[in-house]
């Protein structure tokens, strides 16, 4: 028999919005490109840093000050506040991966709710459903600005799920990130990982109830 509808849960940045622009944003400062992956891992590393510690800090503001870190370490030559704007707007000017239109749609067309809970901003998250033309499949745009604490850490599932008024056992975190699925599991959440990559997942986080290579893939996987 189908499963009964779930809330499903999306994680947005990487997930959702395909990063690998970010790369060009950064050569145009005259920075390598690779040095994108290695800003968005320091961006979530202080941002976990600063939750364990018991803060809450916004994801664009740490993103900015970990980018003029970085830029400067890198000699860039030029004007650096440039740069740092350059490398900041086009993060808020991702697009959705491709399956994710398709995927979205189905989901929400099988009866499931469909929210988010990002550690970025909601705004953002807004702006690129909009362009997606999936914004009216959501229900909620959920941010961990208006929780206690980023995730992974729990009270940002609990957040969600308060939201959403569901029980955490009725919820689903659709994630890219490991690091996501394994507090999700660890808050009571159903979790399905999101592997594009053919990566190998971290055996010292729980493993994902599912896996998948593109979103397309979940529905049917949901009503099997």
């Amino acid at each position: 028999m189908p499963t009964q509808p779930l809330v499903i849960v999306f994680d947005v940045n990487e997930t959702l919005s395909d990063m690998a622009p970010l790369a060009e944003a950064f050569a145009q400062t005259g920075a390598p490109r690779e040095l994108a992956k290695l800003w968005f891992a320091s961006l979530l590393r202080d941002g976990f840093a600063l939750t364990a510690s018991g803060d809450n800090k916004a994801f664009a503001a740490i993103g900015a000050e970990a980018l003029r870190t970085l830029l400067a370490a890198e000699g860039i030559s030029g004007d650096l506040d440039a740069a740092v704007e350059r490398i900041m707007t086009a993060m808020q000017n991702l697009s959705l991966h491709p399956d994710v239109p398709d995927g979205v749609r189905a989901l929400a067309a099988a009866g499931h709710r469909l929210i988010t809970l990002t550690n970025g901003a909601a705004a953002n998250a807004n702006k690129l459903f909009v362009a997606g033309g999936i914004r009216d499949r959501f229900e909620l745009l959920l941010s961990v600005e208006d929780a206690p604490a980023w995730k992974p850490a729990r009270a940002a599932y609990e957040y969600a799920a308060a939201s959403a008024e569901s029980e955490p056992s009725r919820m689903l975190l659709v994630a890219v990130h490991p690091w996501d699925i394994h507090g999700a599991a660890r808050s009571g959440l159903r979790t399905a990982w999101l592997n594009r990559t053919a990566a190998r997942y971290p055996s010292y986080f729980q493993a994902p109830d599912i896996t998948i290579s593109a979103l397309t893939d979940l529905p049917a996987v949901l009503a099997a």
